[in-house]
């Protein structure tokens, strides 16, 4: 097994090098940071979980940034 780029979203946001039976991610994207040294059981399972990871972060940032309604008394 040889090194391999990750792309999410047509874009390269790491590698994965063989480590161990497994593959270590190594992110080059500062928003797939958190999953940096990870090991996977294989490249698809790093896709998933970087698209868990993206989605996430898009979710709370969308509950961050909603309004706040003020309590009318």
């Amino acid at each position: 097994m040889q090194k391999q780029v990750i792309e999410y979203g047509g874009e390269p946001v790491g590698i994965v090098v063989p480590d161990q039976d497994r593959l270590r991610f190594i992110a080059v994207k500062f928003h797939v940071i958190d999953l940096d040294d990870q090991r996977f059981a294989s490249a698809d399972e790093v896709r998933l979980a970087i698209r868990n990871h993206v989605r996430a972060q898009q979710a709370q940032a969308l509950t961050a940034s909603a309004p706040i309604r003020a309590a009318v008394a």
